[in-house]
C-alpha cells in the first residue's frame, strides 16, 4: 500500500530531504510572530521594524541552537 506521503515527496528519499520542506515554513512564522509582537509593544514604525528584526533573529538562532544539540544528542542512533 502506498502512502499519500510517499507520493509527495517518494519513498527513496533521505528522511532529512523529505521533511526539509516543511521547515521552511518556521522562518515566515518566526517573522511574523517577531512583527506582531514588536506591533503590539511598541508605537513608532522604526522601533518595530529593529525590534521585530532583533526577535527575528534571536528566535532563529535559537531554534538553530535546539536543531545542534539535538542533532548532536541523536548523532549515533
Amino acid at each position: 500500500m502506498i502512502l499519500a506521503t510517499q507520493l509527495l515527496v517518494g519513498h527513496n528519499m533521505p528522511l532529512l530531504a523529505q521533511t526539509a520542506n516543511l521547515t521552511w515554513y518556521i522562518l515566515p512564522l518566526a517573522m511574523v510572530v517577531s512583527l506582531v509582537y514588536s506591533a503590539s509593544r511598541f508605537e513608532l514604525p522604526d522601533r518595530i521594524l529593529r525590534r521585530a528584526v532583533w526577535l527575528f533573529v534571536q528566535i532563529v538562532g535559537f531554534m538553530a541552537a535546539v536543531f545542534g544539540v539535538l542533532w548532536v544528542l541523536s548523532y549515533g542512533i
